[in-house]
């Protein structure tokens, strides 16, 4: 669906993007995750057109988006890190004027407005001038305004800024059921544990270089295992115990011989085999169970590898 090949952008004291490639395939919502100026929003911006990369191409759907970037337009949607609104425009206005800028036919402008502001939870401010909103319902003003064309690939850049628990609950559906809808999503943001409710991928960039990217449904199953005290070497003990299970993806000791946690991948996983062969062993397993993945976890331990394992790196200067 999404193509880059290759990108590399340069400001005039730096580089910032250095030879990124990736796949982003229809129905994806990817996680697009790093520390700040890690060019993550140079890297968007170069996505859809907004950006011209110094070399490197993308294509959406085979159309070169910097060779044809008002149709690109058409099919994407894109909400900055910065909320820009006409404050003396009403909101009804402010969507209508977006829909016009996004090429929405104009018998099918009310319509789109309508429901854009319903899908954000904006009907009852439809006349409330844009410089008298709130902070959280400017934002979600904002995303209505990048949604209401329907676009094909939509682009978010800290979309819950400024938004309150219910608001961020709201656009976490929204995200799956615009997903469900048919829409491409890449969201950035700094709040993992509200990405990973939702995203099918996860892509990390730092110092402008891609470290990782990895479906999130194939990550591993995690299962924490315990003793009621300490034994020397545990992590290599474990290792050992269950060599032979199938399924057994890594060994990692957690807290001072105490704990160990045990990845095993989706295929066909048997938890009760490596508990069973670790009771067998002799080891005094006081708990044993299954640990929740979170994209915060697989964000440091990408930081802690760092760029030496960078992918789709090109050559710097």
């Amino acid at each position: 669906m999404l193509r880059a090949e290759n990108l590399i952008f340069d400001y005039p004291d730096k580089r910032a993007l250095h030879g990124v490639s990736l796949t982003v395939a229809r129905g994806d919502i990817v996680a697009l995750v790093g520390p700040n100026g890690a060019g993550k929003s140079t890297l968007m911006r170069c996505l859809i057109a907004l950006s011209r990369p110094t070399s490197g191409h993308v294509f959406m759907n085979g159309l070169d988006v910097h060779q044809a970037p008002r149709d690109a337009h058409r099919r994407i949607g894109y909400l900055g890190d910065f909320v820009g609104l006409y404050d003396g425009l009403s909101m009804r206005r402010c969507l209508y004027h977006a829909a016009a800028a996004a090429g929405l036919p104009k018998r099918e402008r009310q319509a789109g407005l309508r429901r854009a502001a319903e899908r954000l939870g904006l009907v009852a401010h439809f006349d409330a001038l844009a410089g008298q909103l709130s902070r959280g319902q400017r934002q979600r003003l904002a995303i209505a305004q990048a949604i209401i064309h329907q676009p094909e690939l939509l682009v978010l850049d800290e979309p819950a800024a400024g938004l309150d628990p219910e608001a961020r609950s709201r656009l976490s559906d929204l995200i799956l059921k615009l997903r469900d809808d048919g829409t491409t999503i890449l969201v950035s943001s700094h709040i993992l544990s509200e990405l990973e409710d939702y995203c099918t991928k996860m892509v990390m960039i730092n110092d402008g270089r891609l470290i990782d990217t990895e479906p999130i449904e194939q990550r591993h199953l995690r299962f924490r295992a315990r003793l009621a005290a300490p034994r020397a070497g545990l992590a290599e003990l474990v290792a050992e115990v269950i060599a032979e299970i199938p399924g057994v993806a890594a060994v990692s000791l957690l807290e001072d011989e105490l704990e160990v946690m045990v990845s095993l991948t989706d295929q066909d996983p048997r938890p009760q085999d490596v508990l069973a062969a670790l009771v067998s062993a002799g080891l005094p397993i006081c708990a044993f169970g299954p640990e929740q993945w979170r994209l915060q976890d697989s964000y440091m331990a990408a930081l802690d590898t760092g760029s030496a394992q960078s992918i789709g790196t090109g050559a710097s200067p």
